[in-house]
């Protein structure tokens, strides 16, 4: 019996935030006022869409932003979190639920070696086209009124839970690392032995708090978590049960 191992990407295993990060590579490490007040709630990747648009039509090229995205910093005590994690895969399956990219987690990850970590990556789509373009797509369509139109991550756990059933895997317990309000809808599907771990300060932490002040609490056990140690330690200890 495994445990599943589930992490958000930004805020989480990387300490930033990697679709604003990469306006560093904007003329002036900025973006026009009108570009930028063009986003609509719900509607983040074809914002970024016509972000990556705008680097290319000002000469930002592919290695440029690979450069750029490469310098972002882990969460503190991730390094060496994913270090263990990597040491202990006969234990865990870990997987990533982001509403980033393909390609920049891939850069990251590659750039840093912890691709093996990982089992898989569910992300929305991303690629170059032959003119250089930054092209993402939405990850899939889904029928939750609660999260952006893009990605439900509720359904994506979901699915490769279900995937992994029919494989005759079953996992002793799902331990959930995420932060943002996106990470809302998939911890609401974990059970009683299963662990949520919002990152403190900062959304999930607060609408959780918000639900166990409402009296409707999650199902799974709640831990908070500043740094990737804190993680790690609790991570130590379900080994030992």
């Amino acid at each position: 019996m495994k445990f599943l191992l589930v992490f958000d990407f930004d805020h989480t295993i990387i300490d930033e935030n990697s679709d604003t990060w990469i306006v560093k590579c904007a003329p002036e490490q900025k973006l026009p006022n009108g570009l930028r007040n063009s986003y609509q709630p719900g509607h983040w990747t074809e914002y970024m869409g016509r972000v990556f648009v705008y680097l290319r039509e000002n000469g930002v090229k592919e290695d440029e932003m690979k450069r750029t995205m490469t310098t972002i910093p882990f969460t503190a005590g991730m390094v060496d979190l994913l270090g263990f994690i990597g040491d202990n895969k006969e234990l865990f399956d870990c997987i990533i639920v982001s509403d980033s990219n393909a390609v920049f987690i891939d850069w990251i990850l590659k750039a840093a070696d912890f691709h093996k970590v990982f089992d898989e990556v569910f992300t929305n789509p991303a690629a170059f086209s032959s003119t250089g373009y930054l092209t993402v797509q939405n990850f899939h369509s889904h029928h939750c009124a609660k999260c952006p139109e893009n990605l439900c991550k509720r359904k994506v756990l979901k699915e490769f839970i279900d995937k992994q059933l029919e494989q005759g895997v079953c996992y002793a317990r799902i331990v959930y690392i995420g932060d943002g309000g996106n990470d809302l809808c998939p911890v609401t599907f974990l059970k009683k032995d299963d662990i949520a771990m919002p990152r403190q300060g900062y959304t999930l932490e607060k609408k959780l708090s918000q639900l166990a002040q409402d009296l409707d609490p999650v199902e799974c056990s709640v831990l908070f978590w500043s740094s990737a140690t804190d993680i790690m330690s609790y991570l130590k200890l379900l080994t030992q049960e």
